[in-house]
């Protein structure tokens, strides 16, 4: 969803693993001034089955909540709410049915992004609440989920992990029915050192000079520190001992009463400290102070951006361009004629508007990215690039658009694609795959010669194809190739003619 251009009010979504939060904000001077904040412990991740199934109870749960959220938003213009689910629903199976009936409660769209594009979101929050200098950050966030460790300089990553261990699976895997005894927090500590072997080479290379830390947990660690006077400043190793000894002394959830800890809080929290405990000994971090930034104020920020057509997906894009050394020319040939095409027929297939036209210029773009690879089966490489790669800004139903439209610009349809897709994506799709296909067709000799000056038209449900007079008779190459074109799209159901 491409947001408006006259937008004065945005809001952002997270729909976390723990707890769902919203927040809306103004522009006031180009600067964004919140004039609402909600939040809700909905539990999501407790709440999977061992099939890794949202149970109906907490599904129901998390739409009530969902729908609270709607009415607030629901009236605000398509494109400037950006709603994303994290951890719990990237596991979930019947995530895409769930997701169906969220967006009809919120009444925007609902993505679900990858651990890395969350990294790169709260990160994107973080440095937004911190003074601008250049320094080196070390990122952590621990969500219900979850933990993001970045590492960036400025507004920029320069490494985004993702560590499948939040608070919520942690505490049920390690302290069932609230029992908080020394063997298991031991046990818990270890598991998050183990998971955390991969990275830590990597993150200590990237020398930092400042450690933040955010989300709810490690705000609540930060809280109970001082409020306890366990540490003087932020959160420090020492801090971290007396709290894990605290809890581990009070033996069970129902006896903690620290100060400074929310009472919904404490169902997870000794979870959360076992991984910061880790995090601390594996990254050998000495003070880590907190910010209020996180992944709902980082999606705002990137809102903001796409508003002013500071998109990072166009970055991605051109990144990924370079990195697999695409022919420039020819994609920009592709590109100038795939969006002629689908400009005369936008209207009456349903496809006007910024983002059709966007997702269509990007697949034109990276149409032959899988040439990198190797030339036969180029375009189902490219689309397994584009599917499994980390792409920022890029949500996971935006990556498998993009990778059926590479996949489909050639050869067979790509029906299996199409069909992966959430329903209302599929019909736009399997369309400007239609574009494509006859764009690249079209400029099949890579500039020897100018492609047709033709007209597409939709004439009671058929496409005709409409080229200048003996054209077709003088390049019979593209005739054999149309006629197979129109054969394949006649056993998908759409008729496609040419004259």
């Amino acid at each position: 969803m491409v947001p408006p251009n006259n937008v004065e009010t945005v809001a952002a979504v997270d729909l976390g693993s723990n707890s769902f939060h919203m927040v809306v904000a103004r522009f006031v001077r180009e600067e964004l001034s919140l004039v609402d904040r909600l939040r809700e412990r909905v539990a999501l991740a407790a709440g999977l089955d061992e099939k890794k199934n949202l149970r109906p109870d907490v599904e129901q749960r998390a739409l009530d909540c969902i729908a609270r959220f709607g009415e607030r938003v629901r009236s605000m213009p398509k494109g400037s709410v950006r709603a994303v689910g994290t951890s719990a629903l990237r596991q979930a199976k019947n995530a895409r049915a769930f997701l169906q009936k969220a967006e009809d409660a919120l009444g925007h769209p609902i993505e679900i992004i990858s651990g890395a594009e969350e990294a790169r979101i709260i990160y994107l929050g973080v440095a937004h609440d911190l003074s601008d200098d250049a320094s080196r950050r070390l990122v952590v966030d621990i969500g219900g989920g979850s933990t993001e460790i970045i590492l960036g300089e400025r507004f920029e990553t320069l490494r985004t992990d993702s560590l499948h261990m939040g608070c919520v699976n942690w505490t049920m895997r390690f302290f069932p029915e609230g029992d908080l005894r020394e063997k298991a927090m031991e046990k818990a500590v270890l598991a998050a050192r183990r998971e955390l072997t991969a990275i830590e080479r990597h993150t200590k290379a990237l020398a930092w000079e400042d450690c933040i830390g955010s989300s709810g947990t490690i705000l609540s660690i930060e809280a109970i520190l001082r409020a306890n006077q366990w540490s003087e400043r932020g959160i420090t190793p020492r801090g971290l001992k007396k709290l894990r000894k605290e809890l581990v002394d009070l033996g069970r959830v129902e006896r903690l009463q620290l100060a400074g800890l929310a009472p919904e809080r404490a169902p997870v929290i000794a979870g959360g400290v076992a991984i910061l405990s880790a995090i601390f000994d594996a990254l050998e971090i000495q003070e880590m102070r907190t910010s209020q930034g996180a992944l709902r104020e980082g999606l705002l920020y990137d809102l903001v951006g796409r508003i002013r057509h500071e998109d990072v997906r166009d970055r991605t894009i051109k990144s990924f361009s370079e990195r697999h050394r695409i022919d420039l020319v020819q994609a920009g040939r592709v590109q100038r004629t795939a969006l002629a095409l689908l400009h005369q027929v936008e209207a009456e297939w349903g496809l006007a508007g910024e983002a059709p036209r966007t997702f269509l210029g990007w697949g034109a773009r990276l149409h032959e990215v899988g040439l990198s690879i190797a030339h036969g089966g180029y375009h189902h490489h490219g689309a397994y690039l584009v599917e499994h790669s980390d792409m920022s800004g890029f949500s996971r139903d935006d990556q498998l658009v993009l990778a059926a439209l590479i996949d489909g610009h050639r050869r067979k349809l790509p029906a299996a694609r199409i069909a992966a897709l959430p329903p209302a994506l599929q019909k736009g799709t399997l369309r400007l795959c239609l574009v494509l296909r006859l764009a690249v067709l079209l400029n099949r000799s890579r500039g020897q010669s100018a492609p047709p000056a033709v007209r597409l038209v939709l004439r009671r449900g058929e496409a005709l194809l409409v080229f200048p007079e003996g054209w077709l008779d003088a390049n019979p190459l593209s005739r054999a190739d149309l006629d197979e074109e129109t054969q394949r799209w006649r056993e998908a159901g759409i008729v496609l003619e040419t004259r």
